[in-house]
Parts: C-alpha cells; sequence; structure tokens
C-alpha cells in the first residue's frame, strides 16, 4: 500500500493541506505580535512580570546598543544564557537590529564556546557574569572575531525588591561574577546597555537567503555542527504550528521547562511571543516545587515539558495538592524531545486530567524545528508522534539500500518542507551528506501506520543488531516500561566476543520511588520481559541504578552509559 501522503485524510478539519506563508522576517515578525497586544503580559519571571510594551522598548534599546556599537546585517551575536528575560530582549534586539543569533549553551566548557563563538564568527556575547569571570578569561585571548561583551546575572529581571532575590545574594545562592575590562575587548554590562537612547536604522532581511539563527548540534557523533536557519524556516515552521494548533491569539499562559539554549526552547520562546501568549520562564527545570507553584498561582492553559520532566512533576507528591479546578484549566499538554512511553503517559493523564489533550511533536534542529504532530482536536495516538504538518513530506527508507519501504515497515525517516534548514555552517561535505535534493537525513527509523500516523522505533545508531535481528531499543523501552515497578531505562548493545558483528542487549534501569532493587523484584523485571518480547530482544545484561544520566533537556544519555568501562 502506497503511502503517498497518507496522512492528509487524518488531518483535523481545520487543517489544509498546503499554507500561505508570510515574508516578514523574524524580527518584523516579533515586534508586529508584541504591538498586537501591548498590555498582555510577556512572561512571569519568579516574582517579576513585564508586558510586551515594556519587552519592545527594551528590545530596542538593546538593538540601538547594537548597531551604535557597529553591528551590521548579519553579524552574529551569541547569546549563551539560561533562561532569563535577558534572553528575550538579546534575541529580539538583535533581529530588529539586522544580526544573526548564536545559540551557546551555558553547560559548556571554556574550550567548547571557543570552538562555537570562532565557528560562527560571533562578534557580540551575551553571556552570565559568573561566567565571563570564570570560563572566558581562558579562552578571551583566542576570540579574535569577538568585540564586545555583554555580561548579566539572572537577579536583575526577578525584581529589585524582592525578599527572595536580596536572601539569595546575601546565602550565595544567586551566583554572580566580578566584571573586570578585558584588553582589547569592549565589556559592557547588560544594565548599562540598557541606558542607550532608541535609535535604530532599518535593515532590509531576505527572510529566504539571510540566517536567523546558527544552532549548534550536540555533537553526539563528533565536533557539534552549526545549522544554518533562515527567517523564513522559523516564519514557516510557527505559522505551520499556529494553523495546527488552532488556539486564540493573546489567550494563553504557558508553562514550558525547555532551555531557550536548546532548539527547542528557542523555538517555544519565540513561538509564544507569535501568539501574544503570557509565558512563565523557568530557570531550572529540576525544581518541581517552583513548576507546581506557577501551575497553580499563574492558572496556565498549556503545559509543555520533555517526557523525564513531566515524570518528575508527577513524582513530586505536591503536585497531587494541585487543585482540580486547575488541571481542567490546562487544556493543552506538548511532549516533545525524546520518547514517552505509552504507559508512562496513561499513568500521567489519570493524575493530570489530560486524556486526549496531550499531544507528543517530533522533529531537531535540522528542522526548525517540528515536523510532525499530533492533531490538536482529533484522534491522538499514544506512542505516535503524530502527522505532518502543512506542507511536510515525510518518506521512510531502508537504512541498508536507501530504497523507500512498504507501509507498516519501520526505515530512516527524510524530510522535506519549508521548515527544512538549508545545511551546517561551514561545512560543505556534511551538508551534502545529510542534505540530498531537500530531504534531510534524520538518523531516525520511524513507521507509519494506515492513518498516516508515525512512531518512532529508533535512532539508527541505537538500533541493535542480535544474531541478523534489528533490535529497536525504543520498541523495548515502551514495552518495558510497562512494568509497573519501572520508571526509566535505556537499552544499548554491546559488541558480543563470541559473535562477532552481533550484539548483546544490555538494559539499564531505574525503579520507580520506594521500590528496592531486590531479587524478587528484579527476577520480576526478567520473566516480564521473557514474556512480552522477542526472544532476541529479551537483555542479556540488567542494570539497576538510582537515576539514569540525563542531558541538559531531559534525555536519558545513551551515549554516556555505552562509553562506561
Amino acid at each position: 500500500m502506497s503511502v503517498e501522503k497518507i496522512w492528509l485524510k487524518s488531518y483535523d478539519k481545520h487543517v489544509p493541506e498546503t499554507l500561505t506563508y508570510s515574508n516578514d522576517d523574524v524580527g518584523t515578525a516579533m515586534s508586529k505580535a508584541m504591538n498586537r497586544f501591548p498590555d498582555r503580559i510577556a512572561f512571569h519571571f519568579m516574582d517579576y512580570t513585564m508586558t510586551y510594551k515594556e519587552l519592545f522598548e527594551l528590545c530596542q534599546i538593546f538593538a540601538s546598543f547594537l548597531q551604535k556599537n557597529g553591528l551590521k546585517k548579519g553579524d552574529v551575536v551569541s547569546v549563551n544564557l539560561a533562561n532569563m528575560p535577558q534572553y528575550l530582549i538579546a534575541v529580539y534586539g538583535t533581529y530588529l537590529a539586522g544580526g544573526t543569533v548564536a545559540g551557546c549553551s551555558p553547560l559548556l566548557s571554556a574550550d567548547e564556546m571557543a570552538f562555537q563563538l570562532n565557528d560562527s564568527s560571533a562578534k557580540f556575547l551575551v553571556t552570565m557574569d559568573i561566567i565571563y569571570a570564570k570560563r572566558m578569561p581562558q579562552i578571551l585571548d583566542n576570540l579574535p572575531k569577538l568585540e564586545v561583551i555583554i555580561p548579566t546575572n539572572i537577579s536583575e529581571y526577578m525584581g529589585f525588591s524582592s525578599f527572595k532575590v536580596f536572601m539569595g545574594k546575601l546565602i550565595k545562592k544567586i551566583p554572580k561574577g566580578k566584571i573586570k575590562p578585558w584588553p582589547g575587548k569592549k565589556v559592557v554590562p547588560f544594565q548599562e546597555v540598557m541606558t542607550t537612547p532608541i535609535d535604530i536604522k532599518k535593515v532590509e532581511i531576505d527572510p529566504k537567503k539571510d540566517l536567523a539563527l546558527i544552532q549548534y548540534t550536540g555533537g553526539t557523533t563528533g565536533t557539534p555542527k552549526g545549522t544554518e536557519i533562515t527567517h523564513f524556516n522559523w516564519i514557516a515552521n510557527m505559522h505551520q504550528f499556529d494553523v495546527w494548533l488552532k488556539r486564540e491569539i493573546g489567550t494563553d499562559v504557558v508553562l514550558c521547562a525547555f532551555p531557550y539554549f536548546h532548539i527547542a526552547g528557542f523555538f517555544v520562546g519565540l513561538f509564544l511571543t507569535y501568539i501574544s501568549a503570557s509565558s512563565i520562564i523557568i530557570a531550572n527545570p529540576r525544581d518541581t516545587d517552583h513548576i507546581i507553584h506557577e501551575m497553580i498561582d499563574k492558572k496556565i492553559t498549556v503545559f509543555g515539558n520533555v517526557p523525564t520532566l513531566f515524570l518528575m512533576v508527577q513524582r513530586n507528591p505536591k503536585s497531587k495538592e494541585i487543585p482540580d479546578e486547575i488541571l481542567d484549566n490546562i487544556t493543552l499538554y506538548v511532549s516533545g524531545a525524546a520518547p514517552f512511553p505509552a504507559e508512562a503517559v496513561r499513568d500521567f493523564e489519570k493524575d493530570f486530567h489530560s486524556a486526549n489533550k496531550f499531544v507528543e511533536v517530533y522533529g531537531m534542529t535540522e528542522t526548525a524545528v517540528l515536523a510532525t504532530v499530533n492533531p490538536a482536536f482529533g484522534k491522538k495516538k499514544i506512542g505516535s508522534v503524530g502527522l505532518p504538518l502543512p506542507d511536510t513530506e515525510i518518506k521512510l527508507v531502508d537504512v541498508e539500500t536507501g530504497e523507500q519501504v512498504e507501509l507498516g515497515k519501520p526505515g530512516e525517516i527524510l524530510i522535506k518542507g519549508p521548515q527544512v534548514v538549508r545545511g551546517y555552517h561551514n561545512k560543505p561535505d556534511a551538508t551534502a551528506v545529510t542534505f540530498t535534493e531537500g530531504w534531510i537525513h534524520t538518523g531516525d527509523v520511524g513507521i507509519f501506520d494506515e492513518e498516516g500516523y508515525l512512531r518512532i522505533v529508533d535512532r539508527t545508531k541505537d538500533m541493535l543488531s542480535v544474531s541478523g535481528f534489528k533490535v529497536y531499543s525504543v520498541h523495548v523501552e515502551d514495552v518495558m516500561t510497562k512494568h509497573p515497578d519501572i520508571q526509566l531505562m535505556a537499552i544499548i548493545g554491546l559488541p558480543d566476543k563470541d559473535r562477532p558483528g552481533s550484539e548483546i542487549v544490555k538494559a539499564v534501569i531505574q525503579l520507580k520511588e520506594g521500590i528496592e532493587a531486590t531479587d524478587k523484584v528484579k527476577e520480576n523485571i526478567k520473566k516480564f520481559a521473557q514474556e512480552n518480547l522477542a526472544k532476541y530482544e529479551v537483555p542479556k545484561q540488567w542494570d539497576f541504578r538510582d537515576e539514569l544520566p540525563l542531558t541538559a533537556i531531559g534525555k536519558v544519555l545513551k551515549r554516556a552509559l555505552r562509553e562506561e568501562k
């Protein structure tokens, strides 16, 4: 049976097959959005709130500073911050000034920062004062293209009258670094930048040619690659998602703990402004007490997270105290960046009244960012990542032959659409390998069902070969997390010394809180595997741990498990 756009029949009635896209650049789109409801709250951060009118003014000030200090069209401003208001101000200000943003995670080492700053040719850097004081001195003399550094502190927009800020500084819970000058660099504290008179010179942007963002991939398979995302890529993907969800503009209150320095968090930050939502900025996603407090206090309507963080909130005993009316007020849950086991979703739905409100999404940095989404109103298939967005084509090809597979068969996911980026920065060879004739090779393995819903079954690098049989780790994990004692687990492959070319299936398991890894519990889990998996899928090695290693956004870090000796 053909898979040619089989998904269209499952679209919500309001979603067309193709869309008409604006020719706005991101700065223009964000300006329109911020001026649409000027008195609406743009964001909450701790006990500090800012309206869109106030945010727009600060973005104009930042843009004026950049231009006054030599920023020309396309010059790169690297933003090296945690989730905080300064991130949005710096990003939107850069776009108003005609610059290009480069994302730079604050979790990077000094050498990793140096690579990204040099590779992106960053002229400006917005960073945290503690990073400037502790990490930057190691590399500043090796950053010839960097001219202006803008250090800031997370407390600057918490609310200066806040008792929490006062106490945080007093007992050193809010890290602070001393801002000293540096020879050959212009160092200007963020609050000093904010005294610049507004004077912005209009810059003409070609949305389809000019870069909005250089976003670096995780570098799990080597040197990180800077993904080149145009203004049109962003505008197209935000429009696709907006049409798909059909939310009422200017009404939502959204809590999403994705970090801005990750592509998903960056997209969410822009998208919430695009739809004039009020966002709740979460600096520390692992502080589930704070998240639960904000859910209740701000009466959120949308909750977005990665699966592990949803589960962390669920495990917090305070989640049981969330009033029913607060949960009923939430009309949409969005999950992405990692597979969410079906049984875990159903368990979460019971506690959070989220049945038929859970929308899983799928995408990557190279699709800026979304490619598939479960329907906003129609059938949501738990365990699937939904349907391709309008104007998005997906085909599945055999990992070894490259031939398109039949419906219901697993294959590598290839994506084509207006959100697919143009390639990797300064890496023509890598671009040629990953992008072919408009298609992006994702490295993910998926299966389409007869209604056009896509299910991710593995990463090509995580797919195991056991005595000639393919073992899809995501499938094994999905089956095993149905066991009532398992909280999280990861399947990895180890070389089988007795069978060259074959692997041994290893399970690394984190049990639910209160469950001890007794011999009886272990045997029960092993028996469950034998009864519910094919013989070649059953793990031969078992490792029970208190915690699994996680990435910054909460994905299980399989690479770290594989690298263990």
